[in-house]
């Protein structure tokens, strides 16, 4: 029997992040059902609420695209933790919470008296996820860090591109996107380890911990081989053809990994300069690439990228056509899956971001509820949570420890 109630409904979460890594885990976890409490300074916000919040391509109602998207399902507590007594409003929350996750710099946990040692003093069940560039120990563990500078040390520009003097980004933010992620999955396993220990723990994830990971099998191929890759494009090491291909309209991919690929590609493409029994083998392949390829693409040249991904698929040969953002969302797989959503807005209107990939078998709902607006939810959570009266709660925005979205 499915439903709508998601499987980590009963795990309260403070969220302290800013910018992108530590924001996408929380809004991973609210997706996941996570009562996520967006903690933020009061009078401005996370940072992210100021980015785009004017920009007439990317905002909704003054708030732009990276808050909209990274804050869904969301609620917004304004507290000002630099005075003691939003501090210690802090700590009261702390008491009730599972998960209070983080992404400061290394070392602002323990400046601001938010770190793990403080925190289970207050609470010995919490669980506390830190996301930074380096982790919380080691020689430079306290260097500034952002997306590109864990790309950077984490070994996967130098493989992106088509040159080892150019390196280039992947174009998306994995370094950011990473962290977040991991954090998730950290979180999740602290969360099963509380179940048979009773008490918390801190989750430390380092960005270019995480590109390390990633690299995965590339790493171990360098330790075994001592040879230092250099960037190949969209082709690849050992598979062939395995690369990114124009056609008269649009670039498509074609991904033959194995050989038993080549013998159906042989019955598309009659070239007889691919006719050639030596080519049977991808490791024959590969030492003839930039011929082989070079002859592919001339054939792909003839027609439309539909005619070539119809004769392809026919084969049962994988092939894709490269799409643009416009095409990907739209994407009739995508659609199905409810990969773009429609996400209102808290004061009117709404936007169409990406969905949660993650689609559990209990859930037969989705649901997306508004990005909150700065300090939303501070009354009924401090309410809710901690029983503060109306007339404390005004007296707190007074002076400016809380604030109460009017």
């Amino acid at each position: 029997m499915t439903s709508a109630k998601k499987p980590l409904g009963n795990v309260k979460v403070l969220d302290l992040t800013h910018m992108l890594s530590g924001p996408y885990g929380g809004m991973i976890l609210a997706d996941l059902g996570c009562d996520v409490i967006k903690i933020e300074p009061p009078i401005k916000g996370e940072g992210t609420r100021r980015l785009l919040e004017n920009d007439p391509n990317y905002s909704v109602n003054g708030m732009g695209a990276y808050f909209y998207t990274l804050n869904r399902n969301k609620k917004s507590v304004a507290i000002d933790l630099k005075k003691d007594e939003g501090l210690k409003i802090f700590y009261r929350l702390v008491e009730k919470a599972d998960v209070v996750l983080s992404n400061f710099s290394a070392g602002v946990t323990k400046k601001l008296k938010i770190d793990f040692d403080t925190l289970q003093k207050i609470n010995p069940r919490i669980i506390t996820c830190t996301v930074s560039g380096f982790g919380e120990s080691g020689p430079n563990f306290q260097r500034p860090a952002f997306d590109q500078i864990a790309q950077a040390l984490g070994g996967g520009m130098s493989i992106t591109g088509l040159s080892a003097q150019e390196p280039m980004r992947a174009g998306i933010p994995i370094g950011d996107l990473g962290g977040g992620m991991f954090a998730v999955m950290g979180i999740q396993a602290a969360l099963i380890d509380r179940v048979s220990t009773g008490i918390g723990q801190n989750v430390d994830i380092s960005m270019l911990d995480c590109q390390i990971s990633m690299l995965n099998y590339m790493a171990t191929m360098q330790t075994m081989s001592g040879i230092i890759p250099e960037p190949i494009g969209n082709s690849h090491f050992v598979h062939m053809p395995y690369n990114s291909f124009l056609t008269k309209d649009y670039p498509i991919v074609i991904a033959a990994v194995g050989d038993q690929f080549w013998p159906r590609l042989l019955k598309i493409f009659k070239n007889p300069e691919l006719q050639d029994p030596i080519y049977e083998t991808a490791f024959e392949r590969q030492k003839d690439k930039q011929k082989l390829e070079s002859v592919i693409e001339k054939e792909l040249l003839k027609e439309n990228s539909d005619y070539w991904l119809e004769e392809l698929e026919k084969e049962s040969v994988p092939c894709a056509r490269v799409n643009n953002l416009e095409q990907a969302i739209h994407d009739e797989q995508a659609q199905h899956r409810n990969m773009l959503v429609d996400v209102p807005h808290p004061e009117g209107g709404s936007a169409k971001i990406p969905g949660n990939p993650i689609k559990l078998s209990s859930v037969d709902k989705e649901e997306f509820l508004a990005p909150p607006l700065l300090g939303e939810h501070t009354k009924d959570i401090l309410k809710d949570w901690l029983d503060f009266s109306i007339e404390e709660l005004m007296e707190l925005d007074s002076q400016q420890v809380i604030e109460i979205k009017k």
